[in-house]
Parts: C-alpha cells; sequence; structure tokens
C-alpha cells in the first residue's frame, strides 16, 4: 500500500465484499448492464455465508438456510459504473425475522466511499420437502445478527 492509497472508510454496520467488473458485464453503451447488479449482490452474500458454513451444495434437502427464495427485490441506480476492475458490494441486514429477512446492499467503489446503487431484498426461508416458510437454524440467526443494521 503506498502512501497514496485512500484508506477505506469504517462501517458502522454490515460488510465490504470485493467484487469484480469484467468487460463481459458491460453494455453496448459500456456501461455495467443493469442485471448485473443484483447477481454481484448475490454472489457477494453468497461469499460471506459461505464464510460461516451456509452454502448450496446441490441437495435441497441438505441446504438448510441455503434453501431460501426471493420475494421481493427494489433497486436504484444512482450513478454508472463505466469502466472495468474491482469493486465492492456493502450488505447488511436491515431486519431478521422467523422465517424472513430483509436485506440491504449499496454496490460501490472498492472503498466505499461512492455509492453505484443500492437497494433491499426480501428472502423468505423454504422446508424443502413442501416448499412452505421454516424457521431459520440458531446458526445462521447468530451470524445475522452481526449484519443487522441498528435503527440509529
Amino acid at each position: 500500500m503506498t502512501a497514496e492509497a485512500s484508506i477505506a472508510p469504517a462501517l458502522s454496520y454490515g460488510r465490504l465484499v470485493p467484487v469484480t467488473v469484467h468487460f463481459d458485464d458491460l453494455d453496448a453503451l459500456g456501461l455495467l448492464h443493469n442485471a448485473r447488479y443484483p447477481l454481484m449482490v448475490e454472489r457477494a452474500w453468497s461469499e460471506l455465508w459461505q464464510e460461516h458454513g451456509i452454502r448450496f451444495d446441490g441437495d435441497w434437502a441438505a441446504a438448510g438456510d441455503a434453501c431460501n427464495a426471493v420475494r421481493e427485490l427494489r433497486i436504484s441506480y444512482d450513478a454508472p459504473v463505466t469502466r472495468t476492475g474491482t469493486y465492492a458490494v456493502h450488505l447488511w441486514l436491515e431486519r431478521l425475522g422467523n422465517t424472513g429477512l430483509t436485506y440491504g446492499f449499496r454496490f460501490c467503489s472498492a472503498d466505499g466511499a461512492v455509492t453505484y446503487a443500492q437497494g433491499t431484498r426480501v428472502l423468505v426461508r423454504l422446508d424443502a420437502a413442501t416448499l412452505r416458510p421454516a424457521p431459520w437454524s440458531e446458526r445462521f440467526r447468530a451470524a445475522g445478527r452481526e449484519l443487522l443494521r441498528s435503527a440509529d
């Protein structure tokens, strides 16, 4: 790290997960395609949950907390991403319920200083056999509590 390198601002909540924008993520105008933002957010969440041992390995019955479905996705685009390279996704939980959760996200510069897009997504934990809502495990809830944004 050089003396000119900026230090990432301290986050008061959530986690900043690095992501990479590649040339094939850009649209015909050279902008990050709008459909790539949710994809990169999903990849960042997958990486974060895998750190806690929560992953899908092809068996829904064994997936546990990874067996979930999106109920709602909201995203706003604040500034265009016009270059390939390293960026970040700032992730946090807004709400952690018994069978559902709402998470917030920002697609941002690698240091977290510039926001390009932001939004929320609602997930519901499902029972693999019935596809009905099921409670999150205590292990998942413990990891999730670390990501909760306080109600300042």
